[in-house]
């Protein structure tokens, strides 16, 4: 058995901030390790492939770069067995050390794992909850177990740039880990827009292949990403195009978009360019197929996001949900803007609180 390490990365800094241990099985056919520690649960040897796991995990903790933590993961039901009890012991102090807790099967008590859990809390440790938003980790998961990491499930990431709901619930889960003093980690990151929306979110902690595949201690991530994270805009009040565009495929023909179409079932739009690069229409599959081409309405990065609805509403009926283009300042495409992230970003603005009085008592 071995030990890969995957950096997790402060969106805020665009710098490595810990490591989640990962076990690994060299030198046999069978590389999945979940094949491996479900093998061994069916044959009652799961604690013991757990513990030594966690062992080899631990063993190059001593090099652990300043400032950073590691996590690792442990069956919920195995935290009171002997043998994982016995590793917390043989390390003494925790500090800097985040126990997750990962999802193999249900809790059927939480009453029973508190006393473990205080017992890691006691000697420096920090638990995390893995998988947040799959499986059976549902609200009830959280609330019992306080913990001080939610990791976000990568079913929840994939495609976060494109789909408003995941990002609402995105936001709903890090405004609950505001509340109660914890962390919200997005794991499974393998796009670079799916990074920016999660930077939009305000997400603090991410993970996965785009930043960094898991490897020996202690890798970084690439200077590009390091530095698009560090020049990130910051989380602002959202008000103009420029703070809900979206990249989009673009195609210079019909034919090319039908193409486009074609090799990826999942696309939901083609922006098709003219001259000088300047979007002239989004296009729908069915359009694209039929080669009907409906000129797009078109809107600078820096239009106000009022106005653009408003004028958008001033569109044909059938025409008067399509994403708008948008373009920069010399005419050229830079992305879409999609009306469901104009009018949330415009009523999340209107409802932040302002300094005028209100008839509302003081606290």
């Amino acid at each position: 058995m071995a030990t890969v390490y995957q950096p997790i990365v402060d969106t805020a800094r665009g710098a490595v901030v810990g490591y989640e241990a990962l076990a690994r099985f060299p030198g046999y056919t069978e590389k999945n390790p979940e094949v491996w520690f479900s093998a061994a649960r069916e044959r009652g040897k799961a604690a013991e492939l757990e513990a030594a796991a966690l062992r080899t995990a631990l063993k190059a903790r001593a090099a652990l770069p300043a400032n950073c933590f590691l996590t690792l993961n442990v069956s919920p039901e195995l935290l009171s067995s002997e043998e994982i009890r016995r590793v917390w012991r043989e390390e003494g102090a925790l500090g800097g050390l985040i126990v997750e807790l990962t999802e193999q099967t249900p809790i059927d008590s939480y009453l029973e794992l508190e006393p473990d859990l205080n017992q890691l809390r006691a000697a420096g440790a920090l638990i995390a909850v893995d998988d947040a938003g799959a499986g059976y980790a549902g609200l009830r998961h959280l609330l019992a177990l306080r913990p001080s990491m939610i990791k976000i499930d990568r079913a929840l990431i994939q495609d976060v740039d494109r789909d408003e709901a995941k990002r609402a619930l995105i936001g709903m889960l890090g405004a609950f880990a505001s509340r109660v003093d914890a962390w919200i980690l997005a794991e499974g990151v393998e796009r670079v827009e799916e990074l920016d929306a999660l930077v939009s979110l305000g997400v603090p902690l991410v993970q996965g292949y785009y930043l960094a595949r898991p490897a020996p201690p202690w890798a970084g991530i690439d200077l590009d990403v390091a530095h698009r994270l560090a020049s990130a805009r910051p989380v602002t009040h959202k008000t103009v195009i420029r703070d809900v565009v979206e990249p989009a495929t673009a195609a210079t023909t019909v034919t090319q978009a039908a193409e486009a179409f074609a090799a990826n079932p999942a696309l939901d739009a083609v922006v098709l360019l003219g001259e000088r690069l300047r979007p002239v229409a989004v296009l729908g599959a069915g359009a694209s197929a039929l080669g009907v081409v409906s000129p797009g309405m078109r809107v600078n990065l820096d239009t106000p996001l009022s106005q653009a609805l408003a004028r958008s509403m001033t569109r044909p009926q059938s025409q008067r949900f399509d994403p708008l283009l948008v373009t920069d300042n010399a005419g050229r495409f830079a992305g879409i803007a999609r009306m469901e992230r104009m009018v949330i970003a415009l009523a999340g603005a209107t409802d932040q609180p302002t300094d005028e009085p209100t008839d509302e008592p003081a606290d």
